[in-house]
C-alpha cells in the first residue's frame, strides 16, 4: 500500500530571546493510502503544530515531510502553495466558512483558486456538498446554517480538489454528542467512498478508539497507543 504522508525527524522549535522550546523532537509517522488515524495527546503538547508541518503551512526546524512522495520543503513557497491546495484538505474545529458567502460558493472557493472554470467550479462543489447531504442548503449562508451544518460544509471544501489527505483539528470539538456523531460517521463514510486518508487529531479518546490507528504526541514524538480500534460501519450521515 503506498504511502500518502510521511514525517521523518521533524524537529520544531521556538525562540523567544535566548530561551528556546522545543516542541516537536524527532517526530516520524507514515500515513497509506485510505487510512484513518487519530492523534491525541494534552493541551500543548504541539498537535496544531505537527498538523501545520504535516499540510505545509509552517516551517520545520528540521526533518522531511512527503505527501505523495514529494518532499514538500524542497518545493518554492509558490509551488508549495499550489501543491497544498491540490493535494491537501484541511478541516478545523470552527469551520472558518466565509460569513458572506453561500455554502456553494464557499466548497467552490479552492477550484476557482487553483484556476478552474466558476462553472466547472460550483458543479464540483454541488456534488460534494450532495455527498455530504447538503444538496438543499446550497444557496444558504454560514449564519442560516447549524453548526453541524456548518462543519459539513467545511469538509466538503475540504474534499472538492479531491486531495489524498485530509488533516482535521478536533473536528468535532465544537459540537454536541449527537451531532458529532454524524460528523464522525461523514468522516468514516468519505475516508471509504473517496478513498481520501484522514489523519485528525482529537482530545475525544473514544472517538480516537474508533479509527484504524491511534497515535499519541508525548514529549515531541508520536508513540502507538494501547487502544484498540472498533470496527466502524459508516452510516448515512
Amino acid at each position: 500500500m503506498s504511502k500518502v504522508l510521511a514525517c521523518q525527524g521533524l524537529v520544531k522549535e521556538y525562540q523567544q530571546g535566548p530561551q528556546i522550546t522545543k516542541v516537536l523532537r524527532g517526530l516520524d509517522l507514515e500515513v497509506a493510502d485510505k487510512e484513518l488515524v487519530a492523534v491525541v495527546g494534552s493541551s500543548g503538547c504541539g498537535k496544531s503544530t505537527f498538523l501545520h508541518l504535516a499540510g505545509a503551512l509552517d516551517t520545520p526546524t528540521s526533518g522531511q515531510v512527503y505527501i505523495d512522495g514529494v518532499d514538500i520543503y524542497q518545493l518554492s513557497a509558490k509551488k508549495r502553495a499550489r501543491f497544498r491546495n491540490e493535494k491537501i484538505g484541511f478541516i478545523y474545529q470552527f469551520h472558518h466558512l466565509m460569513m458572506e458567502f453561500s455554502a456553494l460558493e464557499n466548497v467552490a472557493m479552492p477550484l476557482l483558486i487553483r484556476g478552474d472554470s466558476p462553472v466547472d467550479a460550483k458543479q464540483q462543489a454541488s456534488q460534494m456538498l450532495d455527498k455530504v447531504g447538503l444538496s438543499h442548503r446550497l444557496g444558504h449562508r454560514p449564519a442560516q446554517l447549524s453548526g453541524g451544518e456548518r462543519q459539513r460544509v467545511a469538509i466538503a471544501r475540504a474534499l472538492v480538489t479531491k486531495p489524498s489527505l485530509v488533516l482535521a483539528d478536533e473536528p468535532t470539538g465544537n459540537l454536541d454528542f449527537d451531532t458529532a456523531e454524524q460528523i464522525f460517521q461523514l468522516i468514516c463514510k468519505l475516508n471509504q467512498t473517496e478513498g481520501t486518508s484522514f489523519v485528525v487529531v482529537t482530545h475525544d479518546l473514544t472517538l480516537a478508539s474508533r479509527m484504524g490507528r491511534q497515535l499519541k504526541l508525548d514529549h515531541g514524538k508520536l508513540v502507538q497507543m494501547e487502544t484498540a480500534a472498533t470496527n466502524v460501519t459508516p452510516e448515512s450521515a
